[in-house]
């Protein structure tokens, strides 16, 4: 279930514990991609606060907000860039991004396979994308007090799974977030250390946030097992016939009976 597009936008720019998330991913996103240049972003889901250092220098920038939750303009003071959409049907041509990022997108989405499906569709075969979900293990995806106790939480190795099920090569992966999701004044004034102390003695345990950089694998395989997963679900419990059925056998010469 996708959360409202007002609960998200007061999260992230109105909430002193939602800024500070913010800036940590923005941040992230940044030591990722350095720079954008020329090149076209999109963004599912609330990624629009990340994309924001690219907008002088990217060619083009789009902010994908799902029907289920709901669209806002962005960026403020500028031209909108958003745009709302169907969650898996976007008014995107073929090969269009060069980069991508998903924020509450992916955990939050019911139909996550076909999601996944129309990111493989819209990105430039090698381009690259950035999935962001909340950790399993971390204390962010226990709180519903932040956007990410909502939804399906991952660890690593359940993320990477999936996105190589659908075609995508995983490339680097982090953790961010360290600091409790709280807003008393101890955490928020030591949430700097949080994050460097964590990252240095855990690199997956502790982080409330996963992000997982990937590229695109152009062209798909064929035959892969995945496929054969959703032919065959149950595997060799199903019968296959050794030859084709016989046809039914029809009388020519039938005795018509008298009356």
């Amino acid at each position: 279930m996708h959360l409202d597009v007002q609960t998200l936008h007061d999260f992230y720019y109105r909430s002193a514990i939602g800024r500070v998330a913010q800036r940590v991913v923005r941040d992230q996103v940044k030591v990722f991609w350095p720079n954008a240049k020329g090149e076209t972003l999109g963004g599912f889901g609330f990624a629009v606060p990340l994309l924001r250092p690219y907008l002088s220098e990217a060619r083009r920038i789009i902010g994908l907000m799902p029907a289920q939750q709901g669209v806002m303009p962005w960026p403020a003071g500028m031209p909108n860039v958003s745009v709302l959409c169907e969650e898996t049907l976007w008014p995107i041509e073929n090969d269009r991004f060069d980069k991508l990022v998903l924020m509450h997108g992916l955990e939050t989405s019911e139909r996550q396979s076909a999601l996944l499906e129309e990111c493989w569709r819209v990105l430039r075969p090698g381009g690259q994308a950035l999935f962001i979900v909340p950790n399993r293990s971390g204390l962010w995806a226990r709180s519903d007090a932040t956007p990410f106790g909502f939804g399906r939480p991952y660890s690593m190795g359940q993320l990477e799974a999936q996105l190589q099920a659908h075609f995508f090569d995983p490339k680097r992966h982090t953790a961010v977030l360290y600091q409790p999701p709280s807003t008393r004044r101890f955490w928020m004034k030591t949430g700097p250390i949080w994050e460097t102390v964590g990252r240095s003695v855990s690199a997956l345990i502790a982080g409330g946030i996963l992000m997982v950089e990937v590229t695109k694998v152009h062209p798909k395989p064929s035959g892969n097992r995945a496929e054969s997963r959703v032919l065959k679900p149950l595997g060799n419990l199903v019968p296959s016939p050794a030859a084709k059925p016989a046809r039914a056998r029809v009388p020519v010469n039938v005795p018509r009976q008298e009356a």
